[in-house]
C-alpha cells in the first residue's frame, strides 16, 4: 500500500496525497541560454515529463526563469546551492518550486529569508539531502555501511524539517539521495517513519544510461513497490529524454502509470525461425511516440508466442519465415516475415486514428 502523505502542489501538478507518481527530469542546458533551455524542455514535455528542474548558478540564470516559464507548459523547479539570494531571485522570477540543501545555504537567517519568500509566493520547497554532502556535518567516513550513512542522512533531514516547521512552513517535499542504491533505499525507508511529507525519489549520479538505468530501476522500483515515493527523477549521464523513458518504464512495470506502450519481446532461442531482434527494435522505435496505454507482443516461436500475443492488444507470433498477427486476442492474418512490422503498425495506427 502506498504511504499516505500530505499533498503539495508545484504549479498545476500535485505531489503526494492521492496524486499519481509524477515523472521529473532536469535540463542539461545552460539556464542562461533561454532558447536552448526552452527547446529541451519542450522535447521533454512531449515525452511526458511532468516537472522540470533547472540549475540556477548565478543571478542571470535566476532572472531568466521568468522567460523560460513563459515558453513552457510544465512546472519549473529552480535548483539552488549556496546562495539564499539566488533562491529569492528565482522565486521572484516565478519558479513553481525550489530545491535547496539548507545545510549549504549558510546561516539560519538566510534560510529563513528563503522560507519567507516561498511563503509569500505560495510555492513549495524541496529539501534535498544527499549522501555526498554529509561529510561537513556528520563526519561521514569512507566505506561506512549503507545503514550508518542512511541514519546520518535521516538525522540531518529531520533537523531541517523541524527548523522549517518552527518557522511555520510545511509545503515541503523531501529527498534523501545517494549514489549507492542500498543507502538510498535505507534512507527513505527510515525517513518514512519520521514524517508524512511527500518524497522525491531517485538514485543520484546513478551512472550512464546503461548502468544508471539498472541502479535506478532497482532503487526507485524497490521504494515504489514498498509504497514510498510521490515523484521520481532518474538521474542519468545521458540525454534527459532517456530519464523520462526509464522513469515511465519503472512506473509501468509496477502498474503505477499506464502511459505508452508496454512492449513484450521474446528473448529467442534455437526454436526461433525469424530474425526477431531487428523486428522488435523497429517496433520499439515506431511505437515510442504513442502515449495511449497499449500492450504489444513480439514473439519468436510457437512455445509462448501465441499465448503472449493473444494476451496483448496487438501481437505477432512468428514461425519459420512468417508470423501470425493478433488483435485483441484473435488471429487476424498470417504475414510474411518481411511484412510483419508494416502490418502490425497498420493495425496499431488504425487505433491511434
Amino acid at each position: 500500500m502506498r504511504r499516505v502523505t500530505r499533498p503539495v502542489k508545484a504549479g498545476n501538478i500535485a505531489i503526494g496525497g492521492r496524486a499519481p507518481v509524477s515523472v521529473q527530469s532536469m535540463t542539461k542546458t545552460d539556464t542562461r541560454d533561454v532558447a536552448a533551455t526552452i527547446a529541451q524542455i519542450k522535447e521533454l514535455q512531449s515525452a511526458g515529463c511532468e516537472i522540470i528542474r533547472c540549475a540556477v548558478l548565478d543571478e542571470e540564470a535566476a532572472r531568466k526563469i521568468k522567460l523560460i516559464k513563459a515558453g513552457i507548459k510544465i512546472p519549473l523547479v529552480a535548483d539552488i546551492h549556496f546562495s539564499s539570494k539566488l533562491a529569492i531571485l528565482a522565486i521572484e522570477a516565478g519558479a513553481d518550486k525550489i530545491r535547496i540543501n539548507p545545510g549549504n545555504i549558510g546561516s539560519d537567517l538566510k534560510v529563513k529569508g528563503i522560507i519567507s519568500a516561498a511563503k509569500s509566493a505560495r510555492i513549495p520547497i524541496r529539501i534535498g539531502v544527499n549522501a555526498g554532502s554529509l561529510e561537513k556535518y556528520s563526519g561521514r567516513q569512507r566505506h561506512e555501511s549503507a545503514a550508518v550513512t542512511a541514519k546520518k542522512m535521516v538525522k540531518r533531514a529531520v533537523s531541517f524539517i523541524r527548523f522549517f516547521e518552527r518557522n511555520k512552513f510545511e509545503d515541503i517535499v523531501l529527498s534523501l539521495k545517494a549514489s549507492d542504491t542500498l543507502t538510498t533505499i535505507e534512507a527513505y525507508t527510515r525517513m518514512a517513519k519520521e514524517c508524512d511529507y511527500p518524497f522525491h525519489v531517485g538514485v543520484t549520479e546513478a551512472g550512464t544510461v546503461s548502468g544508471g538505468t539498472i541502479k535506478s530501476a532497482v532503487g526507485i522500483g524497490t521504494l515504489l513497490h514498498s509504497g514510498l515515493g510521490d515523484t521520481i527523477r532518474v538521474s542519468l549521464a545521458g540525454e534527459p529524454l532517456e530519464e523520462i523513458r526509464v522513469g515511465y518504464g519503472i512506473l509501468k512495470t509496477l502498474k503505477l502509470r499506464d502511459k505508452g506502450v508496454d512492449l513484450i519481446v521474446c528473448p529467442t532461442c534455437g526454436r526461433c525461425g525469424v530474425s526477431l531482434f531487428p523486428i522488435a527494435e523497429e517496433v520499439e522505435r515506431l511505437v515510442s511516440g504513442i502515449s495511449r496505454p497499449l500492450k504489444v507482443a513480439v514473439m519468436g516461436c510457437v512455445v509462448n508466442g501465441p499465448g503472449e500475443a493473444s494476451e496483448a492488444d496487438f501481437g505477432i507470433a512468428c514461425g519459420k519465415g512468417m508470423g501470425m498477427l493478433f488483435k485483441n486476442g484473435k488471429v487476424i492474418k498470417r504475414v510474411k516475415e518481411e511484412n510483419l512490422v508494416e502490418e502490425l503498425m497498420k493495425e496499431i495506427n488504425k487505433l491511434k486514428s
